[in-house]
């Protein structure tokens, strides 16, 4: 068989795309060209060229294809081309309404070139020739070196040749004689009118040669006749080798199976000369199904079990399945043209050929995302702090107010409602009362002009009847069902005003409500187009019920006015949307607080904690116009106000779109259509039409979906009950309706295709009221469409959105083909970049800005979906996919988000680490778990926001509003759980573990290593008992441990999930009480802990990892009580008063023991000591005493009684005065003398004098200096102190004062590891930044590495940073605590008094894919053992263990202290 088959036609335009630079990126139509769900236009012509092509008949050389009841095959087989020089018609094209394109081509005789002739028919007299040739392997256009005369070579990348005109025709010949070129690729372009013919979109492609590829098709007969030598055959002969081509063999061809493999399974699969003639049979009775049907049907198949991605093996055994399964249609006396009818209805037949275009056909077809910068997602705005910053205008009674009320003060009764209406710019006030167990309704308005109250009672919810003659007001005209009552006039107030009121008195009959409405004039007036309502039942003491609440973070006066309101809009969506709409304003004034009351209000409602239909009927279209009305309030909003963004999308959320026109009333006359069509006018079908007609709901799109999935599963009524009970519908809530569904549906079986047909239509207009977030309806509302005939949506027609990005249609079609795809990782990309598109629309004004949003929440929506069904997906696949996935969320994230910086920077750090790992980075695990921990708190930070935002007003209104307690309680955690926050958490929490393993980070952070026994105790915060003293010996299981807190007094061991640095307060505070601490990774060895709880364990740490086991009292010995005892040094230890030395300030010359502490002292040994290439920076202090000095001074008499006062309060255990302590210091004024003496000095080292700046700068250097001080009597070291049993009033405090180096990098170094104690080992760490983010306890961990002392050049790297904060500053001065209670032997009091900048930091939020120290290896190597070195060179200088704090600028080391490691 020969090797070679060469051919030559026009490739078909999707089966090789090709796009050059040059060249358009977009078809004419929008559709990028690569795009795979671009549909051909050109399949026919390409056909028709193969056709022309493909010899018919062969003798050896020719084949034919013989065409019998055996299936099908599409076949093109590449034959080579004669040496006849004879051009050859090779397809033609039409350019445009006149002009045709024909293409001819042909050999020389020699047969080294080939000749392409190009004619264009009735062409103009302008058009060039855009042209290059394809070699193989290059993308480029390579230019031949044979070209016609008049080319031009354009810009070095394609030849432009003119085409000659002649008469009516121009053309051009083109000769290829490069061996190299296999194909030349074109376009035409008319010079005059600037307009370039393309194929569909693509380049025209003439095929020259091309080796056989290994997905070359061959029929059966083909083989056997180059097996046989091609040997000539006769017609019969042809025939027979057909007839006896293996079944499998012609699957194998129509799937795609490579050549070689059709040749092997050839061979296995020959025909057995002694096979049943039943098999026979049966075989033939197969071959009668034609090709496309078993095509069709085994799409249908595949797309059934969600598109996965099939092998060859697998391919071939579901074309034998499909085939199966069609004939098992077929033998049940069916008949082809049935089984036809039924397979291709829809667009099914249409989605199966783009399929076989693609040549994907068991491949999930992807998109091609663009390449963006991920900074183009930031959101940022102001931060508005959780405050009401405007409550609702001051509710000042009206005049009629005033009138009713007087008019019921009169009476004395209880107020069973209080109701008012909105008349335009007047108001209509109810009142409804019950003096002497009568109820009486009072009713008053200032509208204008002659006012006639035509009104009714009822006895049940929605009745209107004639009330009783006792009922009637003097004056009134009884009708058959209804009374009129002329409205009396009244002038009341100062100056007078006029009012229109009546009295109704209804007595003591069983009447539940007032319907009514007003004819003013010749005008009737409605409540928003309905009736008004007035209900009897809502008690007095509902009404004025208040929850307990100060008004902080919540908008109290907008709650307020929402409970007053809620019994007007318990009576049907229509109420509730057209009361939203009049307080949306009210909110937006109110601030973020406003609208976040609003969405309480409206999620309430959406979660069924509210009525929703209460004595009152309402058609369907006044449901909608309400809905579209308070939407449209809510997009006003959000074009004007793009702070609110966010939460206004999550208003949006509760609602559906609503319409106008008849988009509801459709709800109506369309269940009319269904039940008259399908014959079902009675039992449950005709119930659920009386309660569409009375109040239709978001109900009814799950009552629909249930009947659909009735039908689906062949009638099977637990499948209904299952749907309904999934999604909060039970029997008793469908009894509760105003028009209860008593019955079960019962359909018949003729009755299934025409109602699964119609109830899936129905479904689309019931989504287009209530699902506005629902993915289809939004997509439809967007793209618009246009209903015909079948009495669904018939006459709708919804324009598509204009402006819409190109290609964005296919795009969200492509969504919309794969929603039920089992691999999600293509769906997922499909809509991360729809959202990507649509993203610039949002933020610009739009006129169906509306649509846009709820297409945005449903694409948002989605992706929480699919990443929920892709679980099994991912417990399959190893780490890239989880990554992978964890990059899709969090971008989705980003795009719902305001104030954003955070997710977007840890969006980035993921990619990195996934570049990391495809580069086989080994520490791609370890920088992971980094942005892993970063991630989390990310969650966290914003759960935290929402808890605060929306917790409060839920809180409130839910007592307001008799919410049940349990909602109330989980709305905040119920909320993020329906976002992709909580789908985010659950890929990290899935990642974790497999990050730990590979980083070899085990599951435990040993951070003091000490063996002990003690009992279980859970606790949220170790904040929160920090200042306890537990009786016995405690192990805290402790859920947030921040860093800055002390340790309880008989805690034995602190076991937390939180991530405190190794070098912070409470790590250093635990290693120097020798208390256990450790942080678990592992939740579920937490949660065995907290079982645990009052249980007796033992623990046994090492250096990373911990074992615990439960033991018995008795074996609580005397030889563990060293480490049970209280925390703490010994009793012993003392501080020593400090006296003023006669001086306010002293230079770092001067410092001794006797007027500076430890830090002072240790900074001024370095100078001159320290190596050369260690910076120290200039020093001055306001030594011990000068706060008693200052204190003395005449100025601060005042402030010195109050201490006085404040501290015997304290002594004597009042511990709430610290606070007033605190704030008394700050009044201290500063003495004329320590202002000049400090000036003097600070000059005098070449530290700036603030107050060079103005005044104001020196008084922020004394604010300063004044915390320092006021920080003696902060809890965390008073309580220190006091269980240190030091006297808190011997403590003094000297102010070390330096110059800020605004730093690149901030590091702590302990020279003895920590963690292991190990002593020829060094520990650091190291953040972004100023220091305070590492030893103010800033949450997440900083950069972590060891080193050996014998090898400072090697630092082993232990963790990436994830703390997402940086602190920076401009050019400073920095005031340091310096007490004589700091260092003292067995007490670690570093860290308790706080050090304060002149100005305040500023807090950035730390992008590491930029940081060199994270992603230059080099960088990170040489600053790393630079620190090394110097923590190793200053623990030689001082002959002890250092605990060393410094900070890097411009690669150079400073250290800014140093103390003993305690």
């Amino acid at each position: 068989m020969s090797s070679v088959l060469v051919h030559c036609f026009l490739r078909q335009s999707l089966c090789v795309p090709t796009i050059l630079e040059h060249s358009s990126v977009t078809s004419s139509s929008g559709v990028p060209p690569n795009a795979p769900w671009q549909a051909s236009m050109a399949n026919e012509r390409a056909f028709q060229i193969r056709k022309c092509l493909i010899p018919t008949k062969f003798n050896a050389g020719k084949i034919r294809v013989i065409k019998g009841r055996r299936r099908m095959i599409s076949v093109v087989l590449r034959a080579v081309l004669t040496t006849d020089p004879t051009f050859k018609l090779a397809g033609k094209f039409i350019l445009d309404e006149n002009s045709e394109l024909q293409i001819s081509i042909g050999t020389s005789t020699q047969g080294s070139s080939f000749k392409i002739n190009i004619q264009v028919k009735n062409s103009r007299d302008s058009l060039i020739l855009h042209w290059g040739g394809i070699c193989h392997g290059k993308k480029k256009w390579i230019l031949p070196s044979c070209q016609p005369d008049g080319t031009k070579i354009y810009k070095n990348r394609a030849l432009r040749t003119p085409l000659m005109k002649s008469g009516l025709e121009s053309c051009v010949k083109i000769e290829i004689d490069d061996p190299e070129i296999q194909a030349i690729e074109f376009l035409i372009f008319d010079e005059k009118q600037n307009k370039w013919f393309k194929d569909n979109g693509e380049n025209f492609c003439v095929q020259l040669k091309e080796e056989l590829s290994p997905n070359v098709l061959v029929p059966e007969e083909f083989l056997r006749h180059e097996r046989k030598e091609k040997q000539n055959y006769t017609p019969e002969q042809e025939k027979v080798e057909y007839e006896v081509s293996p079944i499998g063999q012609l699957e194998e061809i129509a799937s795609a199976v490579p050549i070689g493999e059709v040749e092997q399974q050839a061979k296995l699969t020959k025909s057995d000369d002694n096979s049943k003639a039943e098999e026979f049979y049966v075989l033939e009775n197969m071959s009668m199904i034609p090709d496309d049907l078993v095509q069709v049907q085994a799409y249908i198949r595949w797309k059934r079990v969600g598109r996965p991605n099939y092998s060859p093996d697998q391919q071939l055994k579901e074309f034998e399945e499909a085939r199966k399964e069609l004939q098992i249609e077929l033998d049940k006396d069916g008949s082809l043209d049935e089984i036809q009818k039924k397979l291709t209805k829809g667009d099914i037949q249409a989605r199966v050929s783009k399929q076989l275009q693609n040549k994907r056909y068991f491949t999930v077809e992807r998109i091609q995302r663009k390449k963006r910068n991920l900074m183009e997602l930031l959101t940022e705005y102001a931060t508005e702090s959780v405050k009401q910053k405007l409550s609702i205008p001051s509710n000042d009674p009206t005049t009629v107010e005033i009138f009713l009320n007087a008019k019921v003060e009169q009476d004395g009764g209880p107020i069973l409602n209080k109701s008012t209406f909105k008349l335009g710019n007047e108001e209509l006030l109810v009142l409804v009362t019950k003096p002497f167990g009568k109820t009486k309704v009072y009713l008053a308005t200032d509208l204008k002009g002659p006012l006639t109250l035509h009104w009714g009672v009822s006895r049940k919810p929605g009745e209107w009847a004639a009330p009783p003659q006792s009922a009637l007001p003097h004056g009134s005209v009884l009708l058959d069902s209804a009374s009129q009552t002329e409205l009396v006039e009244r002038y009341y107030g100062d100056p007078p005003c006029q009012v229109k009121f009546v009295e109704i008195e209804i007595g003591e009959e069983n009447f539940v409500g007032i319907p009514f409405v007003l004819l003013s004039g010749r005008k009737w007036r409605k409540n928003n187009g309905s009736d008004f309502y007035v209900d009897f039942g809502l008690g007095a003491g509902k009404l004025k019920q208040r929850g307990e609440s100060d008004g902080k973070g919540i908008a109290k006066d907008l709650l307020d006015k929402i409970a007053e309101k809620e019994s007007q809009a318990q009576k049907s969506f229509m109420h509730r949307f057209n009361i939203a709409s009049d307080l949306i304003e009210w909110a937006k004034d109110a601030g973020e607080l406003g609208l976040a009351g609003i969405f309480v209000w409206m999620r309430f409602m959406a979660t069924r904690q509210l009525i929703w239909n209460k004595n009152y009927n309402v058609k369907p279209r006044e449901i909608s116009r309400a809905q579209d009305r308070f939407t449209d309030s809510l997009q006003n909003i959000y074009k004007s106000y793009p702070q609110y963004q966010e939460i206004l999308r999550m208003i949006l959320t509760t609602v559906g779109r609503g319409g106008e026109g008849d988009v509801g009333q459709r709800i109506r006359d369309e269940i009319l259509v269904i039940q008259r069509k399908n014959n079902c006018k009675g039992g449950m079908m005709e119930e659920w039409h009386q309660k569409l007609h009375n109040n239709t709901s978001p109900d009814d799109v799950i009552i629909c979906q249930a009947l659909i999935n009735y039908i689906k599963s062949d009638l099977d009524i637990s499948s209904y009950w299952k749907t309904l009970n999934s999604n909060g519908i039970t029997k008793e809530r469908l009894l509760s309706y105003d028009r209860a569904i008593h019955s079960e549906p019962n359909f018949r079986r003729d009755q299934k295709d025409g109602l699964l047909l119609d109830l899936q239509n129905y479904m689309r207009t019931l989504k287009a009221v209530h699902s506005g977030a629902d993915l289809e309806s939004a997509i439809g509302n967007c793209m618009g469409y246009r209903a015909k005939g079948r009495g669904f949506m018939v006459g709708v027609q919804i324009n598509p959105v204009a402006g819409l990005p190109s290609g964005f249609p296919e795009l969200l079609q492509f969504v919309l083909d794969h929603v039920e795809d089992k691999n999600i990782e293509p769906f997922l990309e499909g809509l991360l970049e729809a959202r990507e598109e649509l993203r610039p629309l949002l933020r610009k004004p739009h006129d169906r800005l509306r649509d846009l949003l709820f297409l945005d929440i449903s694409l948002d929506s989605m992706v929480r979906t699919a990443i929920e069904r892709g679980y099994e997906e991912l417990n399959n696949d190893g780490p890239q996919k989880m990554m992978y996935f964890i990059t899709l969320v969090l971008e989705n994230l980003s795009l719902s988000s305001d104030n954003n910086r955070d997710l977007i920077y840890c969006l980035k750090g993921w990619n990195h680490a996934l570049y990391m790992f495809r580069a086989g980075d080994d520490g791609w695990a370890l920088y992971a778990k980094s942005f892993l921990d970063r991630s989390r708190l990310a969650l966290a930070c914003k759960a935290e926001q929402y808890e605060q935002l929306l917790q409060p007003s839920a809180k409130y209104l839910g007592s307001l509003l008799g919410v049940d307690q349990w909602a109330v309680n989980i709305f905040t955690e119920e909320v993020i759980r329906a976002e992709s926050a909580a789908s985010l958490s659950s890929l990290l929490h899935r990642l974790d573990p497999f990050l730990r393993r590979s980083a070899n980070l085990g599951s435990w952070q040993v951070i003091s290593p000490i063996e002990t026994i003690g009992y279980v105790e859970v606790v949220d915060e170790l904040l929160a008992v920090q200042n306890k003293s537990y009786g016995r010996p405690t192990i805290l299981v402790a859920k947030s441990v921040k860093g800055e807190e002390e340790i309880p007094a008989g805690t034995v061991a602190v076991l937390t999930s939180d991530l405190p640095d190794v070098l912070s307060h409470v790590s250093v505070r635990a290693r120097n009480s020798k208390v256990c601490f450790a942080t678990c990774f592992d939740p579920d060895i937490l949660s065995d802990l907290r079982v645990n709880e009052g249980k007796l364990l033992q623990l046994e740490p090492t250096s990373a990892d911990i074992f615990y086991s439960e033991v018995k009292d008795s074996e609580l010995s005397e030889t563990s009580s060293t480490n049970l005892k209280e925390c703490g040094p010994s009793p012993s230890l003392t501080l020593v008063r400090k006296h003023f030395c006669g001086r306010y300030a002293i230079s770092s010359e001067e410092f001794t023991r006797e007027m500076v502490g430890a830090k002072s002292c240790n900074i001024a040994h370095l100078e001159g000591k320290a190596p050369s290439w260690v910076g120290i920076p200039t020093s001055v202090a306001l030594p011990f005493g000068v706060f008693e000095k200052v204190l003395l001074h005449s100025s601060n008499q005042a402030v010195a009684d109050t201490l006085e006062t404040l501290k015997k309060r304290l002594k004597e255990g009042e511990f709430s005065t610290l606070g007033p302590i605190r704030e008394a210091v700050l009044q201290l004024a500063a003495p004329p003398q320590l202002v000049q003496e400090l000036k003097n000095k600070m000059q005098s080292s070449r530290i700036p004098w603030p107050g060079d700046e103005g005044e104001h700068r020196w008084a922020q250097a004394w604010m300063a200096i004044k915390k320092v001080w006021a920080s003696k009597w902060n809890e965390r070291a008073f309580f220190s102190t006091r269980k240190a049993k030091l006297d808190h009033n011997s403590l003094c405090m000297a102010v070390l004062v330096q110059e800020i180096i605004n730093a690149d990098y901030a590091f702590v170094i302990h020279t003895t590891n920590p963690s292991s104690g190990d002593s020829s080992e060094i520990y650091a760490e190291v953040v972004k930044g100023l220091g305070e983010s590492l030893v103010e306890a800033y949450p997440d961990r900083a950069l972590s590495f060891s080193c050996k002392k014998s090898d400072l050049n090697s630092p082993r790297l232990l963790g990436y940073p994830s703390k997402p904060i940086g602190l920076f500053i401009r050019q400073s001065i920095i005031f340091r605590s310096d007490s004589n209670g700091e260092d003292l032997e067995g007490y670690a009091g570093a860290g308790l008094y706080d050090s304060v900048p002149m100005d305040d930091e500023e807090k950035v939020v730390v992008d590491y894919s930029l940081d060199p120290l994270i992603i230059d290896d080099n960088f990170r190597q040489s600053i790393l053992s630079s620190i090394a070195r110097t923590g190793s060179a200053i623990e030689e200088l001082y002959g002890s263990p250092q605990d060393i704090e410094g900070v890097v600028k411009d690669g150079k080391i400073y250290v800014v202290q140093t103390r003993p490691q305690m």
